[in-house]
């Protein structure tokens, strides 16, 4: 199956922190190409009906979850936004959504008392302070990624 989002072999720069402009974007910064391939490889030839419903799965999910970290910074609960963070981080994973992943390891560490790279330690106050950028940052990062999927499998419908 051939079927791809508009794949190059130009390289990635990870290290960026912003979301692309809609109307920029590629997929490459927001997909992991290679993993959303081997999830289109697993549909019918003549539709993309299975990949299609575990990303719409994955949308109900990555949206609760966001609520559900919401309310664990209200609380301050650190050990809960870490939990949530792995657990997001791997469903990101599991679709290919690189900066959503990216961001949620990062929430990980965070509430584990780790800095972001999960290697120092860090006290209670500054994972609560560096926390509260990371969740509308991840929110954008998942509103971009939604937007390009949602139109990728638009495209496949009409075609």
């Amino acid at each position: 199956m051939s079927s791809t989002i508009n794949s190059s072999d130009k390289a990635v720069d990870n290290k960026t922190e912003s979301v692309p402009d809609k109307e920029d974007e590629s997929g490459e910064d927001l997909l992991d190409m290679a993993t959303f391939d081997q999830l289109l490889d697993m549909d019918d030839e003549e539709d993309h009906e299975f990949s299609k419903s575990i990303v719409w799965d994955y949308f109900k999910q990555a949206e609760a979850t966001f609520e559900d970290m919401d309310g664990a910074l209200e609380k301050k609960d650190l050990s809960e936004l870490s939990r949530l963070g792995h657990f997001l981080k791997g469903s990101s994973a599991a679709i290919g959504l690189r900066m959503v992943k990216a961001t949620c390891e990062k929430i990980q560490n965070i509430g584990n008392l780790k800095d972001e790279t999960g290697i120092s330690t860090i006290d209670s106050e500054e994972a609560l302070k560096q926390i509260a950028p990371l969740l509308p940052l991840v929110n954008k990062e998942y509103k971009a990624a939604k937007s390009h999927l949602e139109t990728f499998y638009e495209e496949q419908e009409t075609r």
